[in-house]
């Protein structure tokens, strides 16, 4: 019988939606703890019996440094939910978000070790094109990239890779950028009972909308508060797939496991928000290639910081957002000492 324990982590600022509601009516089917993390526009009545609910006071209270320090009206303060889960001794962390509505698959037990075609060609690589022949690319995909024919997939034979970090996709309403959904049609449905692993050198944005992350992975979960608000999760995803390739860790994407009910958005709001990652996606992945970066899990904190300091050097990220590492970084350290 698996020792795995399983954590469901989003973050809303409504009332319990569908997805919250289905959410919460499945989670015995993994014997998972539902994390919910508001915020300061959240419901003061939010009610979602049998999950933990996390306000902004509990989140101050909780404990964490981070919880203490991180700016309020912010999607980073999801930050909380992993420490939480963390701390309750969670081996396994599914994040979603409140309008992502789980299938039957979203609820089968997680491997980490997998047998699957492999991505070798180093380079931007758009993983939606193994899931459909429909135009279509990730948000946070250089614009110069969408074009690029998908590099061949090289057999497995029978070879397993350790896939600390899994990408699931969405269907109906998929995870795209606003000039996607600006000019584009949905909805779209991926095809099905697809798996595809990216090597080393190989990138390709992955968001926090329906994504498993393994224990020695954890801290890899950090995002990014002073940063453009569609990008957190992007850059997010580049910091992690660089320190991943230290320790010898694959990026899994995988077929739907949600499909998505697309909360309210302006989508030239969101057009704003993602000019910082059409103008310089390309250049954090340079900057990030360039560095020197130590493996072993007890180095992925240190990891971190660089990749973040080279962000703030760079000019994308905030200086504000080096003690915000620090205090997640000691919050970690702290948990491996209990």
């Amino acid at each position: 019988m698996s020792t795995d324990k399983y954590g469901v982590v989003v973050t809303t600022i409504n009332h319990p939606t569908r997805a919250v509601v289905d959410i919460l009516a499945a989670t015995p089917k993994l014997d998972a703890a539902f994390y919910i993390i508001g915020d300061t526009k959240s419901p003061p009545d939010f009610s979602a019996p049998g999950s933990i609910y996390m306000d902004i006071p509990a989140q101050e209270q909780s404990g964490f440094a981070f919880g203490r320090l991180a700016p309020t009206r912010h999607y980073a303060r999801k930050n909380v939910g992993y420490l939480q889960a963390a701390k309750d001794g969670c081996t396994i962390i599914v994040e979603t978000d409140d309008d992502n509505i789980p299938l039957d698959d979203f609820w089968l037990p997680r491997t980490r070790h997998i047998d699957a075609p492999l991505v070798a060609e180093p380079g931007w690589v758009n993983a939606y094109a193994y899931f459909t022949d429909a135009l279509i690319w990730p948000r946070g995909l250089p614009l110069d990239a969408i074009q690029n024919k998908a590099p061949g997939l090289k057999p497995s034979a029978g070879a397993t890779l350790d896939c600390p970090i899994q990408q699931g996709l969405a269907d109906q309403n998929p995870d795209v950028d606003a000039i996607y959904r600006l000019v584009l049609p949905l909805p779209l449905d991926f095809e099905p009972g697809r798996q595809v692993i990216l090597g080393r050198d190989v990138w390709c944005p992955f968001n926090s909308q329906n994504t498993t992350w393994w224990r020695d992975a954890f801290p890899l979960l950090y995002l990014p508060s002073y940063c453009s608000f569609r990008m957190t999760d992007i850059w997010r995803s580049f910091v992690a797939q660089r320190i991943a390739w230290e320790n010898d860790w694959r990026l899994l994407f995988h077929s739907s496991t949600v499909f998505q009910e697309r909360n309210e958005h302006n989508l030239m709001h969101d057009f704003k928000d993602e000019v910082p990652g059409y103008l310089h996606n390309d250049s954090i992945k340079q900057t990030l290639e360039a560095l020197s970066l130590k493996p072993g899990v007890d180095n992925l904190g240190e990891n971190i910081r660089v990749c973040y300091e080279s962000l703030v050097e760079l000019g994308v990220v905030g200086k504000e957002e080096l003690p915000l590492i620090d205090a997640w970084n000691q919050d970690f350290l702290n948990l491996s000492k209990s």
